[in-house]
């Protein structure tokens, strides 16, 4: 075996143990009995008549090129009844549902309910259904399909849910005492339905107006705590056979190895780690990965050339940080989902290790030990929906799942649903967003945006942001019309790296904010600042643009700006707050000798949540155990300051 740099030491490899749960995600682990990771599966460009990334984008020269950049939203972390456990839990739409969905058409909803549609059609979107057993059981529904013929496919397809759930469950058991059911997994199999998935986002991948990704989503959970990833490929070209499975392996850096790999073949792709609050601290270790590795240079290199950016909000939750890790900070509470994957709605007993800042805050330390910095991610937002449909609008929320898909089944719960599940669905956040600042909506500029960390999260509204940093900035620019020229000629962008100036330079940023077009008003800007000093992190966060003429008071405080909403009408108005926010902002307390990062957080006046819209179309009071209104918010990607 050749020596890898991951770990301390070399030797056979370890068997995976399996540990599953039928709960919100499709839980499963590797039950890898051989050194699988090394090996690279050919690709479908290698079969005749396998679609080329050229034939199926077309040309792109007719695209308009908008040097300055503009703002595309969609989703990466999107699942179809071809996911285990969307079509478990109710899921009836495929692929090409999705992306029509995404597109702005209606599609069925599932769950014996109403159809889906989007308000606001989005510009990208990725099907990333889960590559353990991708797609299998819902083909058992199809009488021409082999998997039809299964015994198992009569429990199955049975109308019976309790028989169904049965059925499920010995496959997870059978995977749980290490079995992989080889008529289940075969890669034959799967490569004929990995194919149609590829073969649908090439259909939809429409240059300058709708741009689609080819993805799956790795689905690693050991001990019931999630290190899931979303992989997704620039375009089809030298695509592999079959994706990269827990099957394989649960090990991030067998994913990654396996990524290299496909690279070699011509390939190009990145990953996004999600929902790290649930992983129980694994996401971000400090001293031993999960997978064995020391953290060390090496290891932070191949992370962040893997995947350079970080879901930090989605249905399950927000991950940008927890009132026990940010004491400080007023608004760090915000959509908190407090469970591990288990089945039993177990909450994690480690916080430290699962959320973005303490994560950047411990790669600087990690940096400043000459370990490397396996935590220089950008942030974007998600949904994770199970339903084809993000889910975005909270006046439009329509569950994760297809057996949500009514008000009554999202407030108290499907029938039979055990009471800790079921709040665990009352606890569910609307989908977020992916901000991309590119060129061009097409599959190139998108990805080389990405590739440079230049994007951005929100909770669901499409809110922009824009956030520069450099040491040439003042308050002038904000009245020049190209001032985002001046901002790229004289700085560097969110995502980016801000090397020392001379030692009397003060670094300055320039945030930029404005509401979505038909949306809320914005409350304010903030900017939170990690930073290591004496081998210790810290953060602080700064009130730097506030709406409604309000000032920050000696304490570093401001008052509230109010709240408009009606909670028996659900609705609001926008007599408070700002449409738009714009400063040049110079950090206080900068010290030129600190490693340091800086980002934007903006948020919106107080709207209503979806339970409280819920609750208005039932004709209901809102729940009490669920806030009535919240404020939606956007993370910009952070910038580093290098000494």
């Amino acid at each position: 075996m050749i020596a890898n740099p991951f770990f301390r030491h070399t030797g056979a490899v370890p068997q995976f143990v399996c540990r599953v749960s039928l709960w919100s995600v499709l839980v499963l682990v590797g039950c890898n009995s051989g050194d699988q990771q090394a090996a690279v599966s050919p690709t479908m460009a290698q079969e005749s008549g396998a679609q080329e990334s050229g034939q199926a984008e077309g040309s792109v020269s007719d695209v308009r090129v908008n040097s300055d950049k503009e703002a595309y939203f969609g989703n990466f972390h999107v699942h179809t009844s071809y996911s285990f456990d969307a079509y478990t839990n109710g899921s009836v739409t495929e692929p090409d549902d999705a992306f029509r969905w995404a597109k702005g058409e209606a599609i069925p909803g599932g769950g014996g309910r109403g159809e889906l549609k989007i308000k606001k059609p989005l510009d990208w979107y990725v099907v990333s259904d889960h590559a353990e057993y991708l797609g299998v059981f819902k083909k058992m529904e199809d009488p021409s399909s082999p998997f039809s013929q299964l015994p198992i496919a009569k429990e199955v397809t049975s109308g019976d849910r309790q028989r169904a759930f049965a059925a499920f469950s010995k496959v997870l058991d059978d995977m749980n005492a290490g079995k992989s059911d080889p008529q289940l997994s075969d890669p034959a199999v799967t490569h004929t339905i990995w194919k149609e998935v590829v073969t649908t986002a090439e259909k939809h991948n429409e240059p300058g107006k709708f741009t689609t990704f080819p993805g799956f989503e790795w689905t690693s959970a050991p001990g019931e705590r999630n290190l899931h990833r979303v992989v997704f490929f620039k375009n089809s070209s030298h695509i592999p056979e079959v994706p990269f499975s827990t099957v394989d392996s649960d090990k991030p850096e067998d994913l990654w190895r396996w990524m290299e790999q496909q690279r070699i073949h011509g390939a190009a792709l990145l990953a996004v780690a999600h929902n790290g609050n649930a992983s129980d601290g694994l996401m971000f270790p400090e001293e031993t990965s999960y997978g064995g590795s020391d953290l060390n240079p090496y290891y932070a290199n191949t992370r962040m050339r893997n995947e350079p950016i970080y879901e930090v909000t989605q249905i399950k939750g927000t991950s940008e940080t927890h009132p026990d890790l940010s004491p400080t900070d007023e608004f760090s509470g915000f959509e908190i989902w407090d469970y591990t994957l288990s089945a039993n709605a177990n909450p994690p007993t480690h916080r430290v290790g699962s959320y973005a800042r303490d994560a950047l805050k411990r790669g600087l330390l990690l940096e400043s030990r000459g370990r490397g910095n396996p935590y220089k991610f950008g942030l974007i937002g998600d949904s994770d929906t199970h339903n084809s449909a993000a889910s975005i609008e909270e006046d439009n929320y329509t569950g994760k799942f297809g057996l949500e898909n009514n008000p009554q089944d999202r407030l108290n719960g499907p029938e039979g649903f055990p009471e800790a599940n079921k709040k665990q669905i009352r606890e569910f956040s609307s989908g977020g967003v992916a901000g991309i600042w590119a060129e061009q909506n097409t599959r190139d500029s998108l990805f080389d945006a990405i590739q440079k960390k230049e994007t951005f999260a929100t909770s669901g509204p499409r809110l922009k942001v824009r956030f520069f940093g450099g040491y040439d900035f003042n308050p002038d620019m904000m009245t020049a019309d190209n001032w985002v020229k001046k901002a790229y000629a004289q700085g560097v962008p969110m995502g980016g790296e801000l090397k020392a100036g001379r030692s009397d330079q003060t670094p300055s940023f320039v945030v930029f904010a404005t509401k979505e077009a038909d949306g809320a008003n914005l409350d304010r800007v903030q900017v939170i600042k990690g930073w290591v000093k004496d081998g210790k992190a810290y953060e602080k966060i700064y009130n730097v643009a506030l709406s409604d003429g309000r000032t920050v008071d000696p304490a570093g405080k401001v008052a509230p700006v109010g709240n408009t909403v009606n909670a028996s009408t659900a609705t609001y108005t926008n007599a408070i707050g700002d449409a738009q926010l714009f400063t040049v902002w110079k950090d206080p307390d900068f010290d030129p000798a600190m490693h340091a990062f800086y980002y934007a957080r903006v948020l919106q006046i107080p709207t209503p949540r979806w339970s409280t819209y819920d609750a208005m179309t039932l004709g209901i009071p809102p729940r009490g155990d669920l806030p009535v209104s919240i404020q939606e918010r956007a993370w910009s990607s952070p910038i580093w300051y290098t000494p």
